[in-house]
């Protein structure tokens, strides 16, 4: 798998090799899933291909390769079993992925999807609750459930500061796995995507402090109202 990045050999992108120090438990598998799920679905081609383009195709392109189609099922049996994965592991995929030109999208799409997977944890009626009632009642409901989410999937710390919300991440995978900072976009996705189905929040989030820009930690900020 790390021999192919997008269609080109890995040797003809060059970049700086990772600098952070990262390190962390075991991980819940809809993480590696989302990130592999996510290239998967980039990679694959809209329209209908003869038989010869798509093996073609499946030696080009990582998100096709019969490789990464091994590691999805092998992660989403672990998600079944709730068996977690090395956090080395994950940091070596999201390197990977990392050196794609299109690693800003990857991530995002790969941050979407996770937050989809862990947030499904929740019941239906939790995430009904959390959504319908009025605020008064509704929003303590749905910051109660981002800030165990967080914690339990983003290994991170949710506070309420006012009119907004700041999630803290010591030490993300991602934070050094690709250019200007475009692994910290797994996680912002993931924010974005989980305050959208628990709390009906749609709005912009900063990322006020970051790894790869030398702050201890990783830290967005969004505000906290209904759309």
């Amino acid at each position: 798998m790390s021999s192919l990045i997008d269609g080109r050999p890995a040797r003809a992108t060059v970049l700086a090799e990772p600098t952070l120090s990262l390190s962390g438990d075991p991980l819940d598998a809809r993480l590696p899933l989302a990130l592999l799920e996510a290239v998967k679905a980039i990679d694959t081609p809209e329209e209908e291909l003869d038989t010869e383009l798509v093996h073609e195709l499946r030696n080009k392109r990582l998100g096709l390769s019969d490789t990464v189609y091994q590691q999805i099922r092998r992660y989403s049996d672990a998600v079944r079993s709730r068996q977690r994965v090395a956090f080395d592991e994950v940091l070596a995929l999201a390197r990977l992925i990392g050196r794609r030109p299109d690693a800003d999208l990857a991530f995002r799409e790969a941050g979407r999807r996770w937050a989809r997977s862990y947030v499904g944890t929740v019941s239906g009626l939790q995430r009904s609750v959390a959504r319908s009632l009025p605020s008064l009642i509704g929003r303590p409901i749905a910051l109660r459930l981002l800030r165990k989410l967080s914690r339990r999937y983003l290994d991170g710390v949710l506070v309420r500061q006012g009119s907004a919300l700041l999630l803290d991440v010591a030490s993300p995978l991602s934070a050094d796995a690709g250019p200007r900072a475009a692994g910290c976009g797994l996680y912002e996705a993931a924010f974005r995507e989980a305050l959208l189905l628990l709390a009906d929040t749609d709005g912009a989030i900063e990322h006020v402090m970051c790894r790869s820009r030398g702050d201890r930690h990783c830290q967005w900020r969004a505000e906290w109202r209904r759309r």
